[in-house]
C-alpha cells in the first residue's frame, strides 16, 4: 500500500511540474516583447502639426522594437533637455544653436531632413501697412507703428528656433530689440512689443487676440487657420530671410546615459529615407492646401539651385550639415 502512496505522490508531483514547465513556455512566448522606448526633443512647430505623430506609427511599423515618444518644447528647451540626458535626439530649427550643441560635445551626426518657411501674419485689415513688403522693411515699419498705436508686435520670447529667427531679423534692421522692447504706445504704460514667453500655437492665438503681428512658420500658421483657432492673414510671404530649416541631431553616446544611440540613428535613417521624404511632399495638402514641410533630400538633385544655395548658406556650419569632427559611427549616413 505504502508503494501505491509513493507512486501516487510522484505522479501528482510530476503532474504539477508538468503544468508549472508548460505555464512558463507558454507565458514566455505569448509575453508582449519588450520594446525600447526611444524619447526625441523636438520643437513645437513640428509636433503641433502633426507630422511626428504620422511619422511615430510609420517608424514603429518598420521597427516594431522601438516605442517612440516625443517632448515638445522651444528649441532652446529642447536641447536642454537632451542635454540633461532626458531624450535620445533632437528635432529642431536653428542652425546657432544646434552648432553650439555639437561643439560642446553633445550632439552628433546632424542631418538636414526638411524645411518651409516663417511669415509675418498680422490682422486683415493690416493696420501697419505692410502687405507684400520684405521682412526687413515690414519690422521696421511695425517698429515705427507701434509707439503711435497703429501696430501691435507679439513675439515668441521663449528662445525657440522661432525666436532665434525673430531676433535675426531685427538684428539685420540695425533696431536694438532691448531698445523696442522698453518703448511704450504714445504716453500709456502699456507696450506695443509683447513677448509670449509660449509655443508657436500659443502665440499665434495670443496675437489674434491683440489684433497684432507675429512671425510664425507657415506649417503651424496653416492648421491653426484651417482649423478656425485664428483669423490673423499672411501679409509677409516667405523668401530667403525667413528660411525655416529643420534638422536632427543624435545625442553623442559618449555624454548622453540613456544607451539609445542604435535606435537615434535607426530614426535618423528614417528621416531621410525615400519612403518619409515622400510622404512630406504631399503631408497638409488635403487638409491645409498646402505641404506643410518640404523634404530637404530630393533638393540635393539639384546642387545650383536657389533653395540649396540659401539653406547651404543659412544652415551649414563650415560648409557641411555636419563636419566631420561631429560624426561619430555614421557609416554611410553622408555618402
Amino acid at each position: 500500500m505504502s508503494g501505491f502512496n509513493n507512486q501516487k505522490t510522484i505522479m501528482i508531483v510530476g503532474a504539477i511540474l508538468v503544468i508549472i514547465v508548460a505555464g512558463g513556455l507558454y507565458w514566455n512566448y505569448s509575453r508582449p516583447d519588450e520594446k525600447e522606448h526611444l524619447i526625441v526633443s523636438t520643437t513645437t512647430s513640428l509636433y503641433e502639426t502633426g507630422v511626428l505623430d504620422a511619422l511615430k506609427i510609420r517608424f514603429e511599423s518598420n521597427y516594431p522594437e522601438y516605442n517612440v515618444s516625443f517632448i515638445s518644447q522651444g528649441t532652446g528647451l529642447a536641447i536642454e533637455t537632451a542635454k540633461n540626458g532626458d531624450a535620445d535626439m533632437i528635432l529642431v530649427h536653428s542652425p546657432s544653436q544646434e552648432r553650439g550643441f555639437m561643439e560642446t560635445g553633445y550632439g552628433v551626426n546632424r542631418k538636414t531632413f526638411a524645411y518651409n518657411f516663417f511669415i509675418i501674419v498680422g490682422p486683415e485689415s493690416d493696420p501697419a501697412g505692410i502687405a507684400g513688403m520684405d521682412p526687413l522693411d515690414a519690422l521696421m515699419t511695425i517698429a515705427e507703428k507701434g509707439v503711435t498705436g497703429e501696430a501691435i508686435w507679439v513675439s515668441r520670447g521663449d528662445n525657440s528656433g522661432t525666436h532665434s529667427k525673430e531676433k535675426s531679423l531685427w538684428a539685420a534692421t540695425g533696431l536694438d530689440l532691448e531698445s523696442l522692447k522698453a518703448e511704450k504706445i504714445e504716453d500709456s504704460n502699456d507696450p506695443w512689443y509683447i513677448e509670449a514667453g509660449a509655443g508657436m500655437t500659443a502665440t499665434l492665438n495670443l496675437a489674434n487676440e491683440k489684433n497684432a503681428y507675429t512671425l510664425t512658420d507657415v506649417a503651424t500658421y496653416l492648421k491653426n487657420y484651417a482649423n478656425g483657432n485664428i483669423e490673423l492673414k499672411k501679409v509677409v510671404d516667405s523668401g530667403q530671410a525667413t528660411l525655416n530649416v529643420y534638422s536632427a541631431i543624435v545625442c553623442n553616446p559618449d555624454e548622453n546615459p540613456r544607451g539609445m544611440f542604435e535606435g537615434s540613428m535607426l530614426f535618423l535613417g528614417f528621416l531621410v529615407s525615400d519612403e518619409v521624404q515622400t510622404m512630406l511632399v504631399d503631408y497638409g495638402q488635403a487638409e491645409f492646401g498646402s505641404t506643410l514641410f518640404k523634404p530637404w533630400i530630393p533638393e540635393l538633385d539639384n546642387p545650383d539651385s536657389d533653395i540649396v544655395q540659401w539653406v547651404e548658406d543659412f544652415a551649414y556650419i563650415d560648409g557641411s550639415e555636419c563636419p566631420q569632427m561631429y560624426r561619430h559611427q555614421a557609416g554611410d549616413l553622408y555618402q
